[in-house]
């Protein structure tokens, strides 16, 4: 009895909280004259045939332009290259995206035989990769191609493009006219004459003799300079510039009174069987370009730098040196995928103990770092890193006799393609569509854009499917 009470209760005090909801939803009448007119204004001024498709063209024609990322901006670039642009030729092809003074680019392509290239900006506010592509240099037999990924700017990037390739082109003209001749093999590596500022005192210049300034002029000279509040003391500066700091991105240039290092006898890189040692002559050339990178960047106070990928083929003979991040592969006749180079990390424990030796530390920021501000070990440039020897361009190194692997393709690329594709995710997918116009490398670049990479994405794919090997 008791339960049938309380149900009945419960059912009443249910269906009058009901009633109440009901009456407060509904209690305003829809007939009013209020809703009438805002109903009739709806009716004569929206739901008309002509509204709703412009409605409908809008909303598709912005779906569009969200979908394919088409702007206003992009669209005048074009126009203004088919007006004003003529048809390049192949010499202005290879002119690996020389776009200072042109109208911003968001892809670049280059298709010559079997070398295809695609290069995407990405979602980076400026395209800092920089690509080369140089078949049979003058001639000599020698193919180059490299791949430039810079960062925090373009300068970097082009200097490496502009004087690293151009030293390493003359180069190599230079040592095949020289063995072409003949050379002598009692002059192949002989050593260079000592320079004679090494190693015996050299007389006093007429500058160090000159009569030191007396005190008192010395006294006033540096009330002078307190009063601008500007340290100009020689020794006071050594003493500042010893002094340990932590690494900031702070940039001031620095005083260098290195003298020049003189430039190694160039028959250095011819081996005794009349060979250039490629080897050698790309880590001399990337370190001296370096130099002269750094030296230049201290004087505009550019903290750019890149990475260096460069592979050099004579013959069957492959020649890959590595700086940074960039990284190259190869498809081998059994369609695996053979590693090219290897990433200079940070974290790598060889990496990790030679920046802590030289003072440094790496943190963890979104990705390991050297002193929480670069992502790669080494690069070209970087010059308040380089300073402390926290960063170096040194180049690893590898050789491959290509008619051992027998290759279907080689794939070199900077790590926006790296950070979404693995080694063999990379070799599998540009294997699929060798028959492409661009042997893949465009479609893998847009895919990696795809999968969400945050990087300007350049791919450069060697077809030698049809290369026959001895």
């Amino acid at each position: 009895m008791e339960d049938e009470l309380e149900d009945r209760i419960f059912y009443q005090t249910y269906i009058s909280h009901m009633k109440l909801l009901s009456k407060f939803a509904v209690g305003l009448p829809l007939n009013t004259s209020y809703f009438s007119y805002i109903w009739r204004l709806i009716r004569f001024y929206i739901i008309k045939p002509e509204v709703v498709l412009l409605t409908l063209f809008l909303v598709v024609l912005f779906m569009y332009i969200q979908a394919v990322e088409v702007w206003s901006r992009s669209l005048v670039n074009k126009l203004r290259l088919s007006v004003t642009s003529s048809i390049p030729t192949k010499s202005q092809k290879l002119q690996y995206f020389k776009v200072s003074g042109d109208f911003d680019k968001l892809s670049w392509e280059l298709k010559e035989g079997n070398i295809a290239v695609y290069a995407v900006q990405g979602r980076r506010p400026k395209m800092e990769d920089r690509f080369v592509v140089n078949e049979n240099i003058n001639g000599t037999g020698v193919h180059l191609y490299a791949v430039f990924d810079g960062h925090g700017g373009e300068f970097a990037a082009n200097y490496a493009r502009d004087n690293l390739i151009n030293n390493l082109n003359s180069k190599i003209i230079e040592l095949k006219q020289l063995i072409s001749k003949g050379i002598d093999k009692n002059t192949v590596n002989k050593p260079a004459p000592p320079s004679p500022a090494i190693g015996k005192k050299s007389p006093a210049s007429p500058a160090s003799l000159e009569k030191k300034p007396s005190f008192k002029k010395i006294v006033k000279e540096e009330g002078v300079r307190k009063q601008s509040g500007v340290i100009t003391d020689p020794y006071l500066l050594e003493k500042l510039e010893s002094l340990p700091r932590a690494i900031t991105r702070e940039v001031k240039p620095n005083r260098t009174n290195s003298a020049p290092i003189p430039p190694p006898d160039i028959t250095s890189y011819i081996d005794t069987n009349s060979t250039i040692n490629f080897g050698k002559l790309v880590t001399d050339e990337v370190l001296a370009a370096d130099r002269l990178l750094v030296e230049a960047a201290k004087k505009t106070m550019d903290v750019a730098g890149t990475t260096v990928l460069i592979a050099l083929v004579e013959g069957s003979k492959l020649i890959v040196a590595n700086v940074g991040d960039s990284r190259g592969v190869m498809c081998d006749f059994k369609g695996r995928a053979i590693p090219l180079s290897f990433d200079h990390k940070p974290q790598q424990s060889r990496e990790k103990k030679r920046i802590e030796e030289a003072g440094g530390s790496v943190s963890f920021n979104g990705v390991w770092r050297v002193a929480g501000i670069l992502a790669t070990s080494r690069a070209m440039g970087d010059y308040p890193l380089k300073d402390k020897k926290l960063v170096i361009a040194d180049p690893d190194i590898l050789t491959f006799d290509l008619s051992d692997h027998k290759p279907q393709f080689l794939i070199l690329a900077s790590d926006g393609l790296w950070d979404t594709f693995s080694n063999e995710e990379a070799v599998s997918f540009i294997k699929s569509r060798l028959h492409e116009p661009h042997f893949g490398a465009k479609s893998i670049t847009l895919q990696s854009y795809y999968r969400g990479s945050l990087d300007n994405i350049t791919v450069l794919v060697i077809n030698l499917t049809n290369h026959t090997w001895v």
